[in-house]
């Protein structure tokens, strides 16, 4: 049976561990073959640094000064799928581990 996939969903997933990250977009690709939807990706985006600059002694030491950062992963998968078929209840369904962030962009 060939349908044709006229509708697109663009889901964007976040985190800051890339492990857990690829391990989420796997699961996600693999509940959506499971339909007759089609997945392009996981695309990688630019990984986002967030740096923070702190006092080591708030009263003297003004010089000694630590820095912590933060990186943020990014994905992105483009699910190309036909109009019969529930795509948000799937996604909805799918357990993704605590820490990732997905959002959907019609």
């Amino acid at each position: 049976m060939n349908l044709a996939l006229n509708e697109k969903i663009r889901l964007k997933l976040e985190s800051f561990d890339h492990k857990l990250l690829d391990l989420s977009c796997k699961q996600i690709i693999e509940s959506i073959n499971a339909t007759q939807a089609k997945v392009v990706g996981p695309i990688p985006l630019p990984t986002k640094q967030r740096i923070y600059c702190v006092l080591r002694s708030p009263h003297v030491n003004k010089d000694s000064r630590e820095h912590f950062e933060i990186r943020i992963h990014k994905r992105i998968l483009e699910i190309y799928y036909d109009s019969s078929i529930n795509i948000f209840d799937l996604l909805v369904k799918s357990d993704l581990p605590p820490g990732v962030l997905y959002r959907i962009c019609l």
